[in-house]
């Protein structure tokens, strides 16, 4: 029973760090119908900005400020620059662009800061581990993780359904034309749009970066499991990349924890182990087979 509820924990807070990094991607895609996939590269962006400004100064608070800023004005001039001349392109062309966009950002980052992974240092007060009931004791910072992602998704539910810009923004998603025609500035709003999807992705990066190496390259892996959570939870909506998130996360790393077990303990050979392996790393795909079978527009997604 530890075990489960320490695994949960892991799950939640890698849902969470989904979430962040899924919110920013289906709110570009859901609004501009745009398929980004450099979008891992802001992620790679805030994940060094945060590294660099809390080695240079010796604050971690510094360099998650600076992740959030880095990547949103990386965003912002990303889609000045780049995307702003995709919107009415096809897919293809977009796929094409974006692409281009990481290699110009994996070389960047390498001329910038070298082949070499850097590594961030948790201040004391985010350090060690707190006891939960049950005599468990977990990380704090990962639940600060999950405190954060939790804070996020409540202040996006409040700017799109509470403010004028999220009204603008959902309007923007329901019908562009006829905002433009309101007189709404469209390409304002989709810069803060994307500029608002950069930050999200660059903190998502600065705060894994405490966990694991910030490395060129990092974001690629986590883009795919954000475009399996968009597509669970519903291209465009908030609440499903959240439902999303939590259902992968939880999946992917409560199966790699149980099932290896679980497949050695009713199966009989030597390979049980290595199938109950094979097969947690293919859950959160089935689940998305599965969603996909019974909703094609995903558990949160209009109907097109």
């Amino acid at each position: 029973m530890v075990l489960f509820i320490e695994q949960a924990l892991n799950g939640l807070q890698y849902g969470m760090m989904l979430f962040l990094m899924a919110a920013g991607l289906t709110l570009v895609f859901g609004v501009m119908g745009l398929i980004n996939l450099a979008h891992g590269s802001l992620y790679m962006v805030g994940a060094f900005a945060c590294a660099w400004v809390a080695a240079a100064t010796g604050s971690f608070f510094l360099g998650l400020v600076a992740s959030l800023v880095a990547a949103a004005v990386a965003g912002a001039l990303v889609e000045v620059v780049v995307i702003r001349r995709l919107y009415h392109r096809d897919h293809l062309d977009q796929v094409l662009a974006t692409f281009a966009l990481i290699l110009v950002f994996s070389e960047g980052t390498r001329w910038l800061f070298g082949s070499f992974p850097l590594y961030l240092t948790l201040p004391p007060v985010l350090s060690g581990a707190v006891m939960l009931p049950g005599g468990l004791q977990y990380p704090l910072f990962r639940l600060a993780i999950i405190g954060i992602g939790a804070v996020v998704a409540l202040g996006l539910f409040f700017l799109i359904n509470r403010t004028r810009l999220g009204i603008r923004i959902r309007a923007g998603e329901a019908d562009r034309e006829m905002i433009a025609a309101l007189g709404v500035n469209i390409e304002r709003l989709y810069t803060i749009v994307f500029a608002l999807g950069a930050a999200l992705a660059g903190l998502a990066g600065a705060l894994v970066g405490t966990i694991q190496s910030v490395q060129v390259g990092m974001g690629e892996p986590v883009l795919i499991l954000a475009f399996v959570v968009i597509i669970i939870g519903g291209i465009g909506s908030i609440k499903g990349a959240l439902i999303g998130a939590l259902l992968v996360g939880m999946t992917d790393v409560l199966g790699k924890a149980l099932l290896p077990g679980l497949f050695a303990r009713v199966m009989v050979g030597s390979d049980a182990a290595t199938v109950g392996s094979a097969l947690a790393s293919m859950l959160i795909y089935i689940l998305m087979a599965l969603v996909l079978l019974v909703r094609p527009q995903g558990l949160y997604g209009q109907r097109g």
